[in-house]
């Protein structure tokens, strides 16, 4: 009778270990499937997130596309470029003649008027309207 009783000590220590060892799986398998949920819900608002922007970058590049193919319509003419670099250019090669009278340090440059500033030559819109109602 007590080796009866000696495995049904051994069966019934053995029962707990299987029901704590089952329980300690349910416990890793609930904590897995939280985990999992979890992941799934931060995929999904990565995704959304992914997808918010991309529907930002997406305009903005079409916003982008649309001012440069405005822009090609408001290029000037090449005409109008010409002169503009023939303008600067000129620039360019007379400022040597022009840097010391800019700088104060000369007269105006041969071949220049010195326009002089008198009272005849500004006229004041005040004066010309008194000068026609005398």
């Amino acid at each position: 009778m007590s080796s009866h009783l000696a495995q049904e000590i051994h069966l019934a220590r053995r029962h707990e270990e299987i029901l704590s060892q089952r329980s300690e799986l349910l416990q890793q398998m609930e904590t897995y499937l939280g985990d999992k949920k979890t992941k799934k819900t931060w995929q999904t608002q990565a995704a959304d997130a992914a997808h918010k922007r991309n529907a930002t970058l997406l305009n903005d590049i079409e916003a982008a596309e649309k001012k440069l193919q405005e822009r090609v319509y408001l290029l000037p003419h090449p005409d109008t470029v010409k002169l503009e670099t023939l303008y600067w250019a000129s620039i360019k090669e007379s400022l040597p003649k022009w840097e010391q009278f800019l700088l104060g340090r000369a007269e105006v440059p041969l071949g220049f008027k010195k326009m002089k500033t008198t009272k005849q030559n500004i006229s004041y819109p005040a004066e010309d309207s008194q000068k026609q109602t005398l």
